[in-house]
């Protein structure tokens, strides 16, 4: 079976996934070198298992994400587990090593759940439930009514629960 017949065309399916993965990367990680270590390991792992890949069971962007999130969990277990420099900063990071942990891959996951909705539902629920956006301020600095962005929220938070209860 030729890679066409799977469906994977690297040049293009890294035009146009690589930059939404990679701000998933960025926003997951918060370090640019890290986030473009994620997004190649990312296509590398996809390519090293591209037969695998089951457009019936779901798009090509949502498999990339789904090994997105693997990866970006995985980068940041083993930078977790590497040396920290001083004595001082090896006792701060150990206060809560299982916190730290339940946190990181919580926020990964949200980062994630975050990247599989549209922009419109997207730019609502990180304005009003991460940032504390009133909506009647998102309507004035949108231009977008009052009752579409609740709606949009609505719908956003429905297919959140979707996503995550799926990952559950």
């Amino acid at each position: 079976m030729s890679d066409d017949e799977v469906g994977f065309d690297v040049r293009r399916t890294v035009r146009a996934h690589g930059p939404e993965l990679f701000g998933f990367a960025l926003n997951a990680c918060g370090d640019r070198a890290l986030a473009d270590d994620c997004v190649q390991e990312t296509f590398v792992r996809a390519w090293q298992s591209r037969r695998r890949f089951d457009p019936e069971r779901g798009s090509m962007r949502t498999w990339l994400f789904a090994i997105a999130r693997n990866v970006v969990i995985d980068e940041l277990r083993a930078r977790a587990r590497r040396p920290v420099a001083d004595a001082e900063s090896r006792l701060e990071h150990r206060q809560d090593p299982v916190g730290d942990h339940d946190r990181m891959v919580a926020h990964v996951t949200l980062v994630w759940a975050l990247a599989q909705l549209s922009e419109a539902h997207r730019r609502v629920v990180v304005a009003v439930r991460l940032e504390g956006l009133a909506y009647e301020d998102l309507s004035r600095r949108d231009g977008v009514p009052v009752a579409t962005l609740r709606t949009r929220m609505y719908h956003a938070l429905r297919r959140l629960r979707e996503i995550l209860g799926e990952e559950a």
